[in-house]
């Protein structure tokens, strides 16, 4: 197996910041607090056989977080990231329920130990949810009552789930040994507005920008299998570029605004205004120049995309004025609807993720958690295109824009309360680590300086 998911060593990617030392040596007692607590352990059977048990005392000091993914490859990896850090935060040890479609996608990420819930695991329909109870009844104690409290911070999750955003409510839970969480959303961010989390996140992560890219290359690391696909069409395709440009493209209402209505402002942003790649003379030609060379990946379920882009820069030449270079366009996926839950489509999902983390340049759709990931994962802010009916309504306006950094967005915060707004009111609260998402105006990402 390999040891860890880093990028081929001619790419021209600026390396983020190091972990601090702080963050290393948690890591570290976290590896140690798994391998001790972890499936294979004694500790885990003797705490898995006390669930029969109506109270909540431990027969040891293990707690845990059985952390249950769902919906596509990008939602449960930023899902996944979240959970680990409320489980490093908490000093929970992470346990992951996979379906049948996760298998074989990953490594182990803890050395010597597992992080896989055993299927003979029987106690998942005993889940309890106090929250609503025990806003009721602020007198009695959730580990008074449960040894295994369920935690939905899923998109459709409700006013009662959302309780869990207050810092009373961690400290309700932090007793009850068995939490069984619930997402498909990088719920991460709202942990750095908890005060009795805020100090610990301020040394783990000096840098506020780069957390997922940190947790991300940490956690995840690709099987052989997967790994062995992403370097074989790496090697083959991408290597000998000077540059590599990722361009990920998802069709969300192909009936109203289809491929052939998206390319001309995907080539808006990726010509004139990213100036990523060059302009192209109007008549069809066979010429060509010789100058930097640059590979083209497109993650799409629209093969569309990939044909017209590499016919146009096959056929026609580098327009007068513009900077020579040869330019190759590849793909590696060939589906065309999403299977969250079909094994091959979320293995050619992980390798289209990965693939575009190796590019040095990417533009991805806005609100997507595929593009999140990718660009997460490489390290580097990406051009974000806008929704098709961006380009209905106001055809003039720029066809992309500019992220301030690679840090994903928490787009599913709890409603009731924005906390940047609260801040900009001046009321009390944290200090201001987060910003407005540049995709998402309704959301938030984690950011270095506060911005409005």
């Amino acid at each position: 197996m390999r040891s860890s998911a880093s990028s081929p060593p001619n790419s021209n990617h600026q390396k983020p910041p190091p972990l601090s030392p702080y963050l290393l040596s948690r890591l570290r007692d976290y590896e140690h607090r798994h391998k001790r607590c972890d499936p294979l352990s004694e500790p885990f059977q003797r705490d898995s056989r006390e669930l029969d048990r109506k109270n909540a005392d431990s027969a040891s000091d293990c707690r845990y977080i059985v952390f249950t993914p769902f919906a596509g490859m990008g939602n449960r990896m930023l899902a996944l990231s979240s959970a680990f850090l409320y489980a490093l935060l908490t000093d929970r040890v992470l346990l992951v329920d996979f379906d049948p479609s996760m298998r074989g996608l990953f490594c182990e990420p803890f050395h010597n130990s597992t992080w896989l819930l055993p299927q003979e695991f029987t106690f998942m329909d005993r889940v309890n949810n106090l929250l609503k109870n025990q806003n009721q009844n602020q007198n009695q104690k959730l580990a008074d009552v449960t040894s295994l409290l369920q935690l939905d911070l899923s998109t459709e999750y409700n006013d009662y789930d959302k309780l869990f955003y207050r810092d009373e409510t961690q400290e309700l839970v932090k007793n009850v040994p068995w939490l069984v969480l619930k997402s498909n959303q990088y719920f991460l961010p709202y942990l750095f507005l908890l005060p009795c989390f805020r100090t610990e996140l301020d040394q783990l992560f000096p840098d506020k920008e780069i957390v997922f890219h940190h947790l991300a290359r940490y956690l995840f690391n690709p099987s052989n299998q997967a790994w062995g696909r992403i370097t074989r069409f790496y090697d083959a395709y991408l290597a000998r570029a000077e540059q590599r440009i990722g361009l990920q493209i998802r069709v969300l209402d192909p009936e109203n605004y289809p491929p052939s209505f998206i390319l001309p402002h995907i080539l808006r942003c990726i010509q004139d205004e990213s100036r990523i790649l060059p302009r192209l003379q109007r008549n069809e030609a066979t010429t060509s120049r010789i100058g930097t060379s640059k590979a083209v990946f497109i993650a799409s379920l629209f093969t569309e995309f990939y044909s017209e882009l590499k016919d146009m820069y096959w056929t026609r030449p580098i327009a007068d004025g513009e900077e020579t270079a040869s330019v190759a366009v590849y793909r590696a996926s060939h589906e065309r609807n999403q299977e969250s839950y079909s094994n091959s489509h979320n293995m050619n999902a992980l390798v289209d993720i990965y693939l575009l983390s190796m590019c040095d340049f990417l533009v991805t759709t806005q609100v997507s958690t595929f593009g999140y990931v990718a660009f997460g994962l490489a390290g580097v802010s990406p051009w974000f295109l806008k929704d098709p009916r961006d380009y209905e309504r106001n055809p003039s306006e720029p066809a992309c824009h500019r992220a301030v950094s690679p840090e994903p967005c928490f787009q599913f915060h709890p409603t009731d309360y924005d906390p940047i707004a609260a801040l900009h009111r001046g009321a009390a609260g944290p200090a201001p680590v987060i910003m407005y998402c540049e995709d998402a105006i309704w959301g938030f990402k984690l950011a270095n300086m506060m911005s409005f």
